[in-house]
């Protein structure tokens, strides 16, 4: 059943994607409530698994990591177990930082940062091609970012 949200927890959602090392002080000040039930509701929203954790964004490029692909991949064998193995292995990879399953005629979508380009054809010959039950791969690599918006839409007017 789906947690209903009010305005308020709403605009605690926004204020915390927008900055998640805000201080709690300052979040309820934004919000408009005091501390201690600006906490209880932020507790509520993490118990209710509303809010999965708290994460720093880095630049990739300015600690070395200049690189940034999109690969696709295609599997032999799609069965539960097949998918499951893939995955495991996938979080073993350092250099892929998401991983989606998809519908159509891609089974998997990688987002990739390497340090340069021969580091990543590294990953690609050594790891993913060698990988079981990988049939074929497809690289993108990116020329530049043009927009980055993690978490979710807050609806028009939830958080006003």
């Amino acid at each position: 059943m789906p947690v209903r949200l009010d305005a308020v927890d709403w605009r605690i959602i926004k204020e915390l994607q927008t900055d998640g090392s805000i201080t709690n002080v300052a979040l309820a000040s934004r919000v408009g409530l005091s501390a201690p039930p600006c906490l209880r509701r932020v507790r509520a929203l993490e118990q209710a698994g509303l809010i999965a954790g708290y994460t720093t964004l880095l630049d990739e490029k300015a600690l070395g990591y200049e690189l940034t692909a999109f690969v696709m991949v295609g599997l032999h064998a799609q069965a539960e177990n097949d998918l499951r193995a893939f995955e495991n292995r996938v979080l073993g990879w350092s250099l892929v930082r998401e991983a989606y399953m998809l519908s159509g005629e891609t089974d998997y979508i990688l987002k990739c940062v390497a340090a340069d380009l021969p580091a990543f054809q590294d990953f690609i010959l050594k790891e993913l091609t060698a990988a079981p039950n990988v049939a074929s791969v497809k690289t993108n690599l990116a020329i530049r970012r043009a927009k980055l918006a993690p978490g979710v839409p807050i609806p028009n007017g939830a958080a006003n």
